[in-house]
């Protein structure tokens, strides 16, 4: 009786490990072409007047590591098997909410980026595809003082929604 126990636990293990190294499936929700072993991340563009010229540097960055945390894939500088590319399309702050007296209570930071995925291996995965995310603060408070705290906060949603449409086959 034990070793028929140890025998279905064996075999488990072995499909469960078959199925994360043969490039369909893995525990942490990837989806990785089995061919596929490298990446490239292109300096996204500012193309929004408000935006710091730094950001694109910031997104760019922000990728690269994502993906090298989540994934089994190797960084390159250029056509890596999985491909990015993208721009900073709009980068506004705009009122959110008024208070009774027309005054602003709240304030809205909104960036939208376009990215271009390429995935050598089965163009259907490809896109381009404009990402917003928005975080509301209080309107009392000095943007320049917040702004990084701001941007940190959207930017984990931001990265996280390209990761998630690219590799995370949502």
């Amino acid at each position: 009786m034990m070793r028929f126990n140890v025998m279905k636990y064996l075999y488990v293990f072995a499909a469960l490990s078959f199925l994360s190294s043969c490039g369909v499936y893995s525990f942490t929700g990837v989806t990785i072409p089995a061919e596929a072993e490298t990446f490239s991340v292109q300096y996204f563009r500012v193309n929004a007047p408000l935006a710091d010229p730094n950001y694109g540097q910031l997104l760019t960055e922000g990728l690269k590591d994502l993906i090298l945390q989540q994934s089994r894939l190797d960084l390159t500088k250029t056509e890596g098997d999985l491909q990015f590319d993208g721009y900073v399309k709009e980068y506004r702050v705009n009122t959110s909410a008024a208070t009774g007296e027309e005054t602003a209570s709240l304030n809205r930071l909104t960036i939208s980026i376009v990215v271009t995925y390429e995935n050598v291996f089965n163009e259907e995965d490809n896109f381009e595809q404009t990402f917003t995310r928005f975080v509301d603060f209080n309107a009392n408070e000095e943007f320049d003082s917040i702004e990084e705290g701001l941007i940190e906060e959207i930017n984990d949603q931001l990265l996280q929604d390209i990761f998630d449409k690219s590799l995370g086959n949502w």
